[in-house]
């Protein structure tokens, strides 16, 4: 087994430990919370973690470019001077920004659970925006064991904090919002223990700290826009949501969402590590790779579709008073075959090619058609149904157009691949929506089956590299 992959397999095993406890604790919260605090308790907490989402991104692309600019280089070899600098930076501008924004939030709003999310949620943004930059530079030097530790604090602290509320009878939102706050307060305390070096020191000079600071904000703006894009696409569709509807209905779609997305915590783990890993590989053999790669991750997702069917049963069971919601998990639980395949592969490769650029102006024109499109759906149509089904139609529509890119620069034939996946996606959501589930499921193993048949040379000639790949 040689070096490298010896080298992969010990970072995921690290990153594979820590995602897994993320899936477990998100699984169980997603089981237990809804069953214990009312509907509109939770789509305010819902709403905290949809805002928390955004307000990580007050970095100005500062931390991506530093992530950038350094995956692939040695922690050792690092200036850290240049790190401390831009680190209390950090601190400065958020505390600024993020006081600004609850301040004036607070002093216009006239819903005070509102108001609540929002003073917590910057309280949130001046904890992890500066933690960002630690983590980030553990991850593009190749700390993978540090980088897990932070998430598995701050995942498990979470965890216990809400355990032990609910079981105190304790079933207001707030206090939700709490134990991820606690969460992250603890991780950011070992993520400065773990990265002392690029925090307490000596400082660069200002001239030399400025100068860095406008060259990683330069080169990690354009990433750093394209993945606010990338959340926007979704975003519009949950904010609209919430406008036009009520906070309980987007609790309900948020908790639909959630279940559909908890897989994206298992592919974060492998894109973690893979970026730096592909910085170090020649570019002659990036094709071969990304071959393997969107084989080894489509196969299975296409085939974890089918365990829709069982879930939505259990779920309905288990938690009677979101049954609805479940019923639109037939439009939405797909979109994890193109929101992994953008995450994993897509992204990984555009940021490896420096192709950062693309990535922001696929993003941009996506969320452009989702502003025309929902808007529709929502506000003229007022249709629940269709707002969720635009949503995968423009999550497709991104990854579909980004990977064509991407193919052409990798000089890979996908077409083939991208049809087949689109027939199984349109399958899967016709049969989910109009017919029973048992019924809808059997038709969704027979295309399974005809799918693999007509990729057996493909997996063939995947187990056939992975073997060689493990043995050379």
């Amino acid at each position: 087994m040689n070096n490298t992959f010896k080298r992969f397999a010990r970072s995921f095993s690290y990153t594979f430990f820590a995602n897994v406890l993320s899936i477990i604790v998100s699984t169980i919260l997603i089981l237990i919370v809804p069953k214990f605090i009312g509907v509109e308790d939770y789509g305010y907490w819902q709403l905290y973690i949809f805002y928390s989402s955004y307000i990580s991104y007050m970095s100005l692309g500062l931390t991506d470019g530093a992530y950038l600019r350094y995956g692939g280089y040695d922690y050792k070899s690092l200036h850290k001077p240049v790190f401390v600098s831009q680190y209390w930076f950090l601190i400065a501008f958020d505390l600024v920004v993020n006081f600004l924004i609850a301040f004036l939030y607070g002093w216009f709003s006239t819903d005070p659970n509102k108001s609540i999310v929002v003073v917590l949620t910057c309280i949130t943004g001046v904890l992890v925006v500066p933690r960002s930059l630690l983590t980030f530079m553990l991850q593009s030097t190749g700390r993978i064991k540090e980088y897990s530790l932070i998430i598995i604090i701050e995942r498990a602290v979470y965890f216990i904090l809400v355990l032990i509320f609910l079981v105190c009878g304790v079933e207001k939102f707030s206090y939700l919002i709490y134990a991820d706050i606690g969460g992250k307060v603890l991780s950011v305390v070992y993520a400065v223990l773990a990265c002392k070096e690029l925090v307490v020191g000596k400082f660069e000079t200002i001239k030399a700290s400025l100068k860095e600071i406008r060259l990683n904000i330069s080169v990690g703006s354009k990433l750093l826009f394209a993945n606010f894009a990338s959340l926007l696409i979704m975003g519009i569709t949950r904010f609209c949501i919430e406008k036009h509807w009520s906070i309980g209905t987007f609790g309900k779609i948020s908790l639909t969402l959630s279940i559909s997305n908890m897989l994206m915590l298992f592919i974060n783990a492998v894109s973690v590590i893979l970026f730096p890993a592909l910085r170090r590989t020649s570019e002659d053999k990036l094709p071969t790779i990304y071959n393997m790669m969107r084989s080894m991750i489509m196969l299975p997702l296409l085939g974890l579709l089918i365990f829709y069917y069982p879930g939505k049963f259990l779920f309905s069971i288990w938690l009677p008073k979101y049954v609805e919601s479940f019923t639109y998990m037939a439009l939405l639980f797909p979109m994890c075959i193109y929101e992994s395949k953008m995450l994993l592969l897509i992204n990984t490769y555009l940021k490896t090619l420096r192709k950062e650029k693309y990535m922001l102006v696929v993003n941009l024109i996506t969320v452009g058609v989702s502003l025309l499109l929902t808007s529709i759906s929502v506000f003229v149509l007022n249709s629940l149904p269709l707002t969720i089904l635009t949503l995968l139609f423009l999550l497709a529509f991104r990854s579909i157009v980004a990977e064509l890119f991407l193919a052409r620069i990798l000089k890979v034939s996908v077409k083939k691949d991208i049809i087949l996946e689109t027939v199984m996606t349109i399958i899967f959501v016709a049969v989910s929506w109009y017919l029973s589930s048992m019924l809808a499921l059997v038709i969704y193993i027979a295309a399974y089956v005809i799918y693999l048949v007509i990729k057996k040379k493909d997996i063939s000639y995947l187990i056939k590299n992975i073997k060689s790949f493990v043995k050379a």
